[in-house]
């Protein structure tokens, strides 16, 4: 039985039985070839927080609020935590810029804003969101994506905001790499992974996905990834929700969250199922690889990746947040929400 909000009304006389969804919040930091190298202190530092993204995204849910409104403030917290490829953390490309997209969709009505490459907006996903809810157009880019978000009182910020010395020194050692013409020695400075997303179901039953990202360390020629690609790496419908992360121009080819999300609602695939099919047998036959975290309207949640690693945390009716990075950390694989407890009126 469907765990969305359903109402029986009975004749006179018979019971009223309500059955409640109970919300559920699912979230990434990136996926790649995440080593046991971090110091203890790094480790806990991301480690909490992806944990207050949870707690944070989650009372949102619990006070009847949105999906969406999980989504964004899940997103908000990540892309204020310099450890992570969004917001505050992004990468620099190989002019020495930020160049940040993002993406958010409401699954019950199909609506859906982005934007890419912009500078100056210091939390994308909230930019995202005005355009979907503001404007008449789901995609907005560079200078008039900007402009826009000063038009809606979207905070902006110096350049100087996102620079961080990590990242910095990535991209002067991929420069140096590049002037040698030899590859990338480095994953950190490596040229696919760094994303953060995150997909919820409230308590009425809708679901939402969301996406934000830096790019890759050392881009060109103002590449976009798939991010803020609706159906590629970002997709939610009324049955599914999907955020992608890895190598985007793999996850574009295959609009991969859009075709997750079809395996689940038109062919009725378990979406572990659905998921894994996608991300660990059709992009890496490409070439590709990465991971994805996925929710259908059950609760049921999907974290395929096929890296050494993926962030990834996720929060549901215990309201415990649980957080994970290494391949060997167990993953709620089969999390299925409990059945719903029924209240009658005579």
């Amino acid at each position: 039985m469907s765990h969305r909000l359903f109402v029986a009304l009975a004749s006179l006389g018979m019971a009223t039985i309500t059955y409640a969804t109970t919300p559920v919040l699912v979230i990434h930091g990136g996926s790649g070839v995440i080593k046991r190298d971090m110091t203890p202190a790094k480790e806990k530092a991301v480690r909490a927080a992806m944990s207050k993204a949870l707690l944070d995204g989650y009372a949102q849910l619990k006070a009847g609020k949105p999906a969406l409104d999980a989504v964004t403030t899940a997103l908000t917290v990540l892309e204020d935590d310099a450890d992570f490829n969004a917001g505050k953390g992004s990468v620099f490309t190989h002019d020495g810029k930020t160049d940040m997209d993002a993406a958010i969709m409401d699954g019950d009505s199909l609506r859906a804003g982005s934007v890419a490459g912009v500078h100056r907006v210091k939390n994308p996903i909230l930019l995202a969101r005005a355009v979907m809810e503001h404007s008449s157009h789901v995609m907005l880019s560079g200078d008039g994506a900007e402009a826009f978000a000063k038009e809606q009182g979207i905070a902006l910020v110096d350049p100087s905001y996102f620079h961080t010395d990590q990242r910095w020194q990535q991209l002067q050692k991929a420069l140096k790499e590049d002037a040698a013409k030899q590859p990338h020695a480095d994953v950190a400075t490596a040229k696919h992974f760094g994303t953060v997303g995150a997909v919820a179901l409230d308590s009425e039953g809708h679901l939402a996905a969301g996406t934000s990202t830096g790019g890759m360390t050392d881009k060109r020629w103002g590449r976009i990834g798939d991010s803020p690609i609706i159906g590629a790496g970002t997709y939610a419908n009324a049955q599914c929700a999907v955020s992608g992360t890895g190598w985007g121009e793999f996850y574009i080819r295959t609009v991969a969250a859009h075709e997750i999300c079809m395996k689940v609602s038109m062919l009725n695939e378990p979406i572990q199922r659905a998921a894994a099919e996608v991300i660990n047998q059709e992009i890496p036959s490409m070439g590709g690889n990465g991971g994805a975290i996925a929710l259908d309207s059950d609760g049921n949640i999907a974290m395929p990746f096929n890296t050494d690693g993926m962030y990834r945390g996720w929060i549901g009716a215990d309201g415990v947040p649980h957080v994970a990075i290494y391949d060997d950390e167990p993953d709620p694989s089969n999390h299925a929400q409990p059945p719903a407890e029924a209240s009658s009126a005579d």
